[in-house]
């Protein structure tokens, strides 16, 4: 979910470093290249266009659900479980092709997928059927989890050593942009021309990446790269799952609030649906620029401090929530409830690169999948909030749910607080030199 790679500080315009001794973060990294980026590359705005069109074609169903079900003549619910299926192909599937794809040339894999992701959504345009609709949902989240844990490790490996947290949080902002432009432009094109001329929108776009990246993406030189046998197993070290644990923890906890904005901001004011979409467009906003900032303050504090710090600050702006809650008795000020999510927003989102980074330095030579597995704990995080949040609404409304929630966010402080503790990041002095602070 972020703007242009120039207001990120395009890491094109340092140096990379020379590979760091045995023991640092960069020693094992089988695609670090040898020479430095080019300055005006523009490759990290390539990978921002990525992981936006991406987020555009996971997120923009949600928006045009009622004109899919009037057009295929399926109920809505039928058309919802277009969501279910992207969501679980993509989380079953990432970590796998991930490793299946391991040894393809990164820029040959970015520019390939995204030749593919665009004729998928060309045909989803022509979609005849449900069936076939279904289909092709899935054949797009097959695409989609092999191309987004790529762009984030490419932009961890291309990037100066001390500008990787702006790096991944650029690439991080094409989803929280696609949030806030992508998915209302998409739900406007469908209202205007039918959701067929939506998925054709997206198409565009991605050939629009594809040129941008096959232009300004340097080739990564080919060096050692760990067998499939061998990256499992690293796949497997307890920095990893614990990794994979924190961010589950996190977006089930986290992400709650948001996927039950509506009943969960009525309980809050007491009033109707006329201000949801504010208050989402207030957490889009709010995202964006927590991922910026989330992105500066892991090159600034490092990776574990900025983790346990938007932890934190979720955790906390869900309590003053609750609290508002609590005291106000569902007739909290709209411009309150408003201020607080936006408290809320920038840690839920900041949490993204710091996460990301950690989970390249934790993967070693498996860094690509290690991110492929890290998004998969974020989309089953996903898929428990959902079934959590649910239950929780139904059961104690609104401020049951942030309660919930809290708790959740708790245990996800805890945990991490305990990851970071036993599996220390590694650190980097201003230079850029490593520190051997990783796990063994």
């Amino acid at each position: 979910m972020r703007s242009a790679a120039a207001r990120a500080g395009t890491p094109g315009a340092a140096p990379v470093t020379p590979a760091p001794p045995p023991g640092s973060a960069r020693s094992t990294d089988p695609a670090r290249p040898t020479d430095p980026a080019p300055r005006t590359s523009g490759w990290l705005f390539a990978l921002l266009l990525t992981t936006f069109v991406i987020g555009t074609d996971d997120f923009i169903i949600a928006g045009i659900l009622p004109a899919v079900s009037a057009d295929l003549k399926v109920s809505e619910g039928a058309a919802g479980q277009l969501v279910t299926a992207f969501s679980l192909t993509y989380a079953l599937a990432c970590p796998v092709l991930a490793v299946a794809t391991g040894r393809v040339p990164r820029k040959a894999l970015i520019v390939g997928g995204l030749a593919v992701f665009a004729a998928v959504n060309f045909g989803t345009a022509l979609a005849p059927s449900f069936g076939t609709l279904m289909a092709l949902r899935v054949a797009a989240a097959l695409v989609a989890a092999t191309l987004s844990p790529a762009a984030f490790a490419v932009a961890g490996r291309l990037a100066a050593p001390e500008r990787t947290g702006r790096a991944i949080g650029t690439v991080a902002a094409g989803l929280t942009v696609s949030l806030v432009v992508g998915v209302p432009f998409g739900s406007w094109l469908s209202g205007v021309a039918g959701w067929r001329a939506t998925f054709v929108a997206v198409g565009a776009l991605t050939c629009l990446a594809l040129a941008v990246t096959a232009l300004t993406m340097p080739r990564i030189p080919r060096t050692r790269v760990a067998g499939v046998a061998e990256r499992l197993r690293l796949l497997r070290r307890p920095p990893v799952l614990l990794c994979v644990l924190g961010t589950m923890l996190a977006a089930c906890g986290g992400l709650m609030p948001y996927i039950y904005m509506a009943p969960l901001t009525h309980d809050l004011t007491g009033t109707g649906g006329q201000y949801v979409g504010v208050f989402i467009a207030v957490v889009g906003v709010s995202g964006a620029v927590g991922t910026v900032l989330g992105g500066r303050l892991t090159d600034r504090w490092g990776v574990d401090r900025t983790l346990l710090a938007a932890f934190g600050g979720v955790v906390a702006a869900a309590l003053v929530l609750l609290a508002v809650g609590g005291i106000a008795r569902g007739a909290a000020p709209v411009w309150l409830v408003c201020a607080v999510l936006v408290l809320w927003g920038v840690p839920g989102w900041g949490n993204n690169p710091p996460m990301n980074a950690r989970a390249l330095h934790m993967g070693g030579e498996a860094a690509t999948e290690a991110v492929a597995l890290n998004t998969s704990g974020l989309y089953a995080g996903i898929a428990l909030a959902g079934a959590v949040g649910g239950g929780t609404v139904e059961a104690s409304g609104g401020t049951g749910l942030l309660a919930v929630a809290c708790a959740a966010g708790l245990v996800t402080v805890a945990v991490m607080a305990l990851s970071v503790r036993r599996y220390p990041s590694p650190r980097r002095t201003p230079e850029g030199a490593g520190k051997a602070s990783g796990p063994p």
